[in-house]
């Protein structure tokens, strides 16, 4: 997987990159890409769990014993479990959202997958998410791994990113060039 390899720079790519080629070789690649998922919905979800990560603050130990413990709680292959411990461990847990977003990246290549961002102002439900993919999948013409994220600040519609390409359908834009093109008027 060396192209792969050859993308993933930086102290996120290189661990990501670590892990990849780990779980590729224990045949663990869907367990931990399905771990760290949930990892980064956590991340997204809870405030304390995100301030626990991100602060200087938490001792080394505390951290490791709180990432392992999650880990533990939500049942997580060993791989990762060991992982996000060696992460927390190197006091390196600040860039743990971006380990994973580079891990996904590795995963959806050697998938021959493209990873669409897509951010909504409310959470997708599986059957949105589905119906999404589906017309990704024939807007792109291959296979689409989504990636879903919220912002209330949206207040409706969605923003897509694939690649270099982006499709604002949030509310808040068009309520933004509607006070332009209303400025103009006047």
């Amino acid at each position: 997987m060396a192209g792969a390899q050859a993308d993933a720079t930086g102290l996120a790519g290189r661990y990501a990159t670590a892990l990849f080629d780990l779980a590729q070789e224990r045949e663990a690649l869907d367990a931990v890409t399905g771990d760290l998922a949930r990892f980064r919905q956590l991340l997204d979800e809870s405030a304390e769990f995100a301030r626990l990560v991100r602060s200087p603050i938490v001792s080394r130990d505390d951290q490791v014993k709180a990432v392992t413990a999650v880990a533990d709680k939500l049942g997580m292959n060993e791989l990762t479990r060991n992982f996000v411990g060696y992460v927390a461990s190197q006091r390196r847990l600040f860039s743990l959202a971006a380990m994973i977003r580079s891990f996904e990246a590795l995963v959806a290549r050697a998938r021959g997958e493209v990873i669409a961002e897509v951010t909504s102002a409310h959470a997708l439900t599986d059957e949105q998410k589905s119906a999404l993919e589906a017309a990704l999948k024939q807007a792109v013409g291959g296979a689409v791994a989504i990636r879903t994220d919220v912002d209330p600040s949206l207040i409706g519609g969605l923003v897509v990113r694939v690649g270099s390409r982006m499709i604002d359908g949030s509310i808040r834009t068009k309520l933004h060039s509607l006070k332009l093109a209303m400025k103009g008027v006047g």
